[in-house]
């Protein structure tokens, strides 16, 4: 039955006698137009066609039998029009595709490998489809590089170009113009954010050409487009959302339809013509290399603006929706399930404390007129004032809650936030009875595990015990899961947090370093600490090499080191002063921290880093653990990491969100390591030691650390 609305739809014999049935008046009937008649039938003739096709597959045809069925289509044309090169158009019974063809002075010739080896694009590049960043989907700058590696000519339309999105493809666009492949771009400055790094790159490439709009009131440029063409014919074109960032290469809810030449010809020749006006239109500059103080100072001029129109807004305190996820977890096993003791797994920046105050403010509102004693151990001062901090600001409350470490003592006992260390040293189970507290949470719970925490988790019988923890899996063997009837009441790995866009994606560079470790003694599962630190600090020419060498990869990824935020992880207060009197010795504003700094010394070297004053902080047995920085925007491993579990909270310092962060970046500096180190072996222990969904998570975890790394 038709539908009433509007149509663009030949009329056949069946729709014909539907038709003669319905008054004139209403419907409209209009004749084909002879300057579109050859594709409106041609799309006709090809429904028809590939339906007939399908319509043979399911009667279990034969692939000649569809192809006989061409032929003889071919062959009516070929009758009725008298076309004689129709005879050519007839499809070879072998039923075969041409793929590829190489010259004949190909490289690929000369290392005995043949046109079968041919890089390709894993999605076809004769019919049109739509990239959605879905998981089953390849990603958009995997995609990329194999459209660069097969083109002749690349033409790019974008808003901004940052320098993380284009180190993603850097590679291929020098190697594509280094070959006389052509590349032109377009872009602006609006909004400033554009990354001055990012088009001294390009214009350094041979073959390239760059046009910039300073423009940002009038033009404001929006269009994203990126065309690979090919002399072969087979041109692709993708328009969408994506402006050449890492966030939008990889990560980001972007769609871009991916457009042939072989079927939407029409469309290819529109945007080559309007990138040709855009190219020769006046508002858009040649970009050389007297035009970058131009573009800089173009950029900073809009970032300043932007900046300057920023409001702050006041607003109560919500849980975030996969937050509510995790306590209506919680609530189902207490309330469904009937267990009061529940283990939270939650990646480092997805908010475990925030869960558990929210948890708590529940349980206060179903217990009215109750003491509703608590007790929230962590074993570092740090964690233990943000927590009641988040306590405080949850419940609303500016009074709640004391804390009980180093110089605090308490008033009360009844709501109190106390280190583990101080809770063995006070004896406080003799000064508590064991119905004392009614909601205990043990923060970093996979600490648990030490003998200093079987007092606490044995003595007390709280309604409600919550362990929360990032890396539950320890790799000595040892299991926390016990204490929880060997259950996860709910869990966010590390994974799926960064795939919900809930922390920063990241980019990991594995740079090789040419300090041998193969004879540092090697004991109890590590390094020895101490001949590890005097590798990278007493053989005094090795160690500078290798500092030159992380500066100048620092250089290299980094968007602009005067932007960095950067955290490096050492074995040693040598080795930490060691690199921070490097950096600063070589313009790079740095200092050491270690964990056995005071807190007005660690508060005033945050300031620095957050203000700008510095741009690394060197670290030792510090900011693993339940210490915020969310701006941190680099993190640099300068020592061989053993444990996976400290590797990933180490990893999460610079995870977490924040305003401007595009994504992290990730150094991993490795040198020639004792054959008994091995980071895979964590994630294989750790595989062996879960089941289930567990066991699938952290394969994928492993499978996106893979996907992730890149080796320079």
């Amino acid at each position: 039955m038709l539908q009433p609305g509007i149509y663009e739809q030949i009329i056949d014999e069946e729709l014909k006698e539907t038709l003669s049935e319905i008054p004139d008046q209403r419907k409209a009937i209009g004749p084909i137009e002879k300057a579109e008649a050859s594709k409106i039938l041609s799309r006709y003739l090809a429904d028809i066609v590939e339906k007939s096709l399908e319509n043979s597959i399911d009667k279990d045809d034969s692939l000649n039998k569809q192809i006989d069925l061409i032929n003889e289509i071919i062959a009516v044309i070929k009758r009725r029009t008298d076309e004689n090169d129709c005879r050519n158009f007839l499809i070879s019974e072998n039923a075969e595709q041409l793929l590829a063809l190489l010259n004949e002075n190909d490289p690929l010739l000369a290392l005995g490998r043949n046109a079968l080896h041919v890089i390709r694009p894993e999605t076809s590049i004769s019919q049109s489809s739509l990239f959605t960043g879905a998981v089953h989907e390849p990603s958009l700058d995997s995609e990329f590089k194999k459209e660069i590696l097969t083109s002749d000519h690349i033409d790019m339309l974008v808003s901004f170009i940052k320098w993380s999105g284009l180190r993603l493809l850097y590679e291929e666009l020098k190697s594509f113009t280094q070959k006389g492949g052509k590349l032109r771009i377009i872009t602006t400055s609006y909004m400033g954010a554009t990354d001055v790094k990012a088009i001294e790159e390009l214009r350094k490439l041979p073959n390239t050409k760059i046009k910039v709009s300073y423009d940002t009131k009038r033009t404001r440029l929006h269009a994203k487009t990126y065309v690979f063409y090919r002399n072969t014919g087979f041109t692709t074109a993708y328009v969408g959302s994506s402006n050449l960032s890492n966030v939008a290469m990889t990560s980001g809810l972007e769609w871009n339809v991916k457009v042939t030449a072989k079927d939407q010809p029409d469309t290819l020749k529109k945007i080559e013509a309007t990138f040709e006006s855009y190219w020769f239109a006046q508002e858009f500059e040649e970009y050389t290399e007297e035009s970058k103080e131009k573009l800089a100072q173009a950029i900073k001029t809009e970032r300043n603006k932007t900046n300057s129109t920023e409001q702050v807004f006041s607003f109560d305190i919500y849980p975030y929706p996969f937050q509510q996820e995790i306590l209506d977890k919680l609530n189902a096993e207490r309330k469904v399930r009937g267990n009061n003791r529940n283990l939270v797994v939650a990646a480092t920046g997805t908010g475990k404390t925030v869960v558990s105050a929210f948890d708590y403010k529940r349980h206060c509102n179903e217990n009215k007129g109750s003491s509703n004693r608590l007790l929230f151990i962590a074993h570092r001062e740090e964690i233990l004032k943000q927590s009641l901090a988040c306590f405080r600001g949850v419940l609303r409350d500016p009074n709640f809650g004391e804390l009980f470490v180093g110089g605090y003592r308490p008033e009360s006992i009844d709501h109190l936030f106390m280190s583990i260390q101080t809770f063995n040293s006070q004896s406080w189970i003799d000064k508590t009875h064991k119905g004392f507290y009614d909601y205990i949470v043990v923060d970093e719970f996979h600490h648990a595990a030490a003998p200093t925490y079987k007092k606490l988790l044995t003595h007390y019988e709280p309604k409600i015990l919550l362990g929360l923890t990032a890396t539950p899996e320890r790799m000595d063997g040892q299991s926390i899961f016990s204490y929880f009837n060997d259950r996860i009441a709910a869990e966010i790995r590390l994974p799926e947090a960064i795939d919900r866009k809930l922390l920063s994606p990241f980019q990991y560079f594995g740079i090789t370093d040419e300090i041998d470790l193969r004879d540092v003694k090697w004991e109890r599962g590590g390094y020895d600490i101490r001949e590890l630190s005097n590798v990278y600090t007493l053989n005094t020419e090795a160690a500078k090499r290798r500092c030159n060498m992380i500066i100048k990869s620092l250089s290299r990824y980094s968007t602009d080191t005067g932007e960095i935020k950067g955290l490096g992880f050492c074995v040693s207060v040598a080795h930490a002063n060691f690199m921070a009197e490097y950096f600063v010795n070589h313009g790079i504003p740095s200092l050491a921290l270690t964990g056995d700094a005071p807190n007005e010394v660690r508060n005033n070297a945050k300031k620095k880093l957050l203000s700008g004053q510095i741009r690394f902080i060197f670290v030792v047995d510090i900011y693993n653990e339940g210490v915020d920085i969310p701006e941190v925007n680099t993190v640099m491993f300068l020592r061989p990491t053993e444990s996976l579990t400290i590797f990933l909270q180490q990893l999460g310092r610079g995870l977490r969100l924040a305003e401007n962060k595009e994504c992290l970046t990730v150094f991993d500096f490795i040198g020639q390591a004792n054959k008994k180190y091995t980071f895979e072996d964590k994630f294989v222990a750790l595989l062996s030691n879960t089941t289930g969904e567990f066991k699938e998570r952290l394969g994928k975890a492993f499978l996106m650390f893979q996907k992730a790394v890149t080796f320079s």
